[in-house]
């Protein structure tokens, strides 16, 4: 059933034209990268033009921050057995005229996340990264910050995160606590349920 899906996922084309008549003018190409029995799951956004080109999530900046973050090399990041990455968006959804990245096509998530959901099965630990993820799987409508200050509200299943985008450095910095208290409480997780 999960390599059904994964190749159903992979052929989709659902936002062609949208990508199409976006500043970039790309095709549809999927990210897929999670199998049934993964202990971990990372929610993200969507795949950026790195990403897009390399066919793999988080193969860019963002991603090295986010395995600093997690204490992860990238071995054990990659493990699909370990980590399901699933993304609001399985395809990169390009830029504006001003070169800003486009949100994942809310499509993507209506049409594919509940069966990826149910193929995946239970998951020991879940992280939520930036606002599309948090909003579509908390319910609310809480900006990041609120809800990753609330953090303790979720754990130890559920973590939300910022987005690991170098844009967010400031924000980092106004918020030395998510270095110092959430991600050491993350670190510690992420070992206990990868033991």
């Amino acid at each position: 059933m999960s390599t059904a899906l994964v190749e159903d996922i992979r052929a989709c084309r659902l936002c062609a034209d949208r990508f199409a008549a976006t500043a970039t003018q790309h095709a549809p190409r999927p990210v897929v990268w999670f199998r049934p029995g993964a202990k971990v799951l990372i929610v993200g956004q969507a795949p950026g033009a790195r990403v897009h080109e390399s066919g793999r999530p988080f193969t860019d900046p963002s991603g090295d921050r986010l395995r600093d973050w997690l204490g992860m090399d990238e071995a054990r990041f990659y493990d699909r057995d370990q980590v399901a990455i699933l993304p609001m968006g399985f395809c990169f959804p390009g830029y504006d005229a001003k070169g800003s990245d486009l949100p994942p096509p809310r499509i993507c998530a209506e049409t594919w996340r509940a069966r990826v959901m149910e193929a995946l099965g239970e998951v020991r630990l879940t992280l939520l990264i930036g606002g599309y993820a948090q909003k579509w799987h908390l319910g609310h409508k809480a900006g990041v910050t609120e809800t990753v200050r609330g953090w303790r509200d979720h754990a130890p299943t559920l973590y939300p995160l910022p987005h690991p985008s170098w844009r967010n450095t400031a924000w980092l910095r106004k918020n030395p606590w998510f270095e110092a208290e959430l991600l050491p409480d993350l670190r510690h997780r992420l070992e206990e349920v990868l033991r």
